[in-house]
């Protein structure tokens, strides 16, 4: 089974890209196929530390393929807070995210992940955002590095960890750093840059990926609230998120 990049989450991803937790395989001419179809009910969507709905509920949904080969494609979505997006005025207050991606194994014990994506805002295309992604797992380490380049350049660095507990109970943490400065134009430096961190315990009951995680950034009050008007985006979070695969 494929293992794509670990939601850093959130959805963080933005999109959230998680592994496969279910799948349907299937042969053809062309070699196997994997697919998967996931919808989430979560308390809020956060993405790298930050709410992208003002701290209300999110309903999320995902559709993956994957080739034997590792090559693999899929498409995420959202609901997001249209505060957060005001050249809405109005409109869908949806995020969609497209992705397609390589995905393959070194060692039994390490493996990678390499994509592109594209998000994607209905009605606010001034927020649409392309990036690469990159990382590297071992032994339930993550480190990883997402970088936008159009319309504006942004690094995205983070280092996971994943452990299995007692019980069945997974264990998350997460820790990284958005750097808004720009390298691509000379002299240009906002000096935009914070730290998030997550810690998540996750079980399957009764056929669902129940999880719970805490969120939290390093970005103060008053400059959240120059960001988007209010500072409901950017305080310490605890969600509770309901996932059902097919």
């Amino acid at each position: 089974m494929l293992k794509k990049l670990t939601l850093a989450i959130s959805a963080a991803s933005a999109f959230g890209l998680s592994g496969f937790a279910a799948a349907e395989s299937f042969d053809s001419p062309a070699g196997k196929f994997d697919v998967s179809m996931t919808a989430t009910l979560a308390t809020d969507y956060i993405w790298r530390g930050q709410s992208q709905t003002a701290g209300n509920g999110a309903i999320q949904g995902s559709l993956d393929i994957a080739h034997e080969s590792g090559l693999y494609a899929g498409v995420w979505a959202s609901n997001v807070d249209d505060f957060a997006f005001p050249g809405n005025n109005g409109g869908a207050n949806i995020e969609v995210d497209y992705y397609v991606g390589f995905a393959g194994s070194i060692t039994e014990d390490i493996s990678y992940d390499l994509a592109w994506a594209t998000y994607v805002y209905p009605e606010a295309s001034v927020f649409n955002t392309d990036e690469i992604l990159a990382s590297v797992s071992a032994y339930g380490f993550t480190v990883g590095a997402k970088y936008a380049y159009d319309p504006q350049s942004r690094l995205y660095t983070y280092l996971a960890y994943e452990h299995e507990l007692p019980y069945g109970i997974g264990l998350g943490l997460t820790y990284g750093q958005s750097d808004y400065k720009d390298p691509l134009n000379a002299g240009v430096d906002n000096g935009e840059k914070y730290d998030d961190w997550s810690v998540g315990i996750s079980k399957t009951l009764v056929g669902l990926d129940v999880s719970l995680t805490y969120t939290d950034t390093d970005i103060k009050s008053s400059t959240c609230t120059v960001w988007y008007g209010k500072d409901d985006y950017c305080d310490t979070n605890v969600t509770l998120a309901v996932s059902k695969s097919f």
